[in-house]
């Protein structure tokens, strides 16, 4: 089983929670005492650049595509505390192509989830800015035991969750910006502490993702056009996760590091309603050993706020 594990994973790509976006997904705002936030969002994640190290190899023979749905809720109970939650329903589809055969191995299902608490520190740099810590969990909601249609289980970044309970830490700050009051300037780091899956390949191995690090740097600005607001912005994304392990031994061809850039833009649609969207490119990656790295990723979603007086009129 060992070696069948290890043959199957020379490609593999070091996801959270299994190819689930957990920590790109992260940090509601906190926009007030009483208000309800509730996202939904579809996420689409294309890897089809093998990479050796930083080095991009000749071959697309290798793809893999995972599709989600995320929905985030968030409530501010002050102007300091909130909570938030996202909750992921995955489908996972990795094709190997192979002498003009096409081999494709599915997995779909109810992805992990996170719960975090979060305090907000308004105005500690100044008017117009905000500093947010938070902390929670990653909840193992999401199958790990999927198998082949030859009752051979799948490896662990195909699966729709990760099997083990997870600490996950948020730091985020927002600065208005003086010289141009309709510009924000934002920063946050996600860090991600990995517990293990001690019932790994039917109870015989404990598998272990690695802990994983995402820091994000970008400017938004606002402008009116035809009476709607429009808010246009780009992202710097960092992103390091340390090797899996199986059984206490780091895993091959697993971690890495990668910079991306992310143009995006919300727009408010209706009152309450904000569309949001956003596209991430790979500026740079270096991976451990080889593996399969992004090449293209797409959001988009809706953003409902509801305020106190209309969370009860709802109940």
């Amino acid at each position: 089983m060992s070696v069948f594990f290890l043959g199957q994973s020379v490609f593999s790509q070091t996801c959270c929670s299994g190819g689930v976006p957990l920590s790109n997904n992260l940090g509601l705002p906190n926009d007030g005492k009483g208000i309800l936030l509730i996202g939904l969002s579809y996420d689409y994640n294309n890897l089809n650049t093998l990479n050796a190290g930083s080095s991009k190899l000749d071959d697309d023979s290798r793809l893999r595509v995972t599709n989600s749905i995320l929905m985030s809720v968030g409530y501010s109970f002050s102007d300091r505390i909130s909570v938030e939650s996202l909750f992921t329903w995955v489908n996972q589809v990795r094709t190997i192509t192979q002498f003009g055969n096409e081999t494709d191995t599915k997995t779909t299902g109810i992805g992990d989830a996170v719960f975090l608490v979060k305090y907000a520190f308004p105005d500690i740099l100044g008017k117009r800015s905000i500093i947010s810590l938070g902390a929670g969990a990653k909840a193992p909601l999401g199958r790990s035991d999927f198998t082949t249609p030859q009752g051979i289980q799948l490896t662990a970044d195909l699966q729709p969750g990760s099997g083990a309970w997870d600490f996950v830490g948020l730091v985020s700050l927002s600065k208005g910006l003086n010289f141009r009051p309709s510009a924000t300037l934002s920063a946050n780091l996600t860090y991600r502490e990995t517990g293990a899956n001690k019932d790994y390949l039917n109870n015989t191995s404990i598998y272990e993702f690695g802990n994983e690090m995402q820091a994000n740097l970008g400017y938004t600005d606002q402008f009116s056009l035809l009476n709607t607001i429009f808010n246009p912005g780009m992202v710097f994304k960092y992103r390091k996760a340390q090797v899996d392990s199986i059984d206490n031994s780091n895993l091959p061809n697993t971690g890495g590091e990668w910079l991306f850039i992310r143009p995006e833009l919300s727009v408010n649609i209706a009152q309450n309603f904000v569309l949001v969207s956003r596209y991430e490119l790979p500026l740079y990656s270096y991976v451990d050993g080889t593996q399969l790295t992004p090449t293209n990723r797409f959001t988009i979603g809706l953003l409902w706020k509801l305020q106190k007086k209309e969370i009860g009129v709802l109940n």
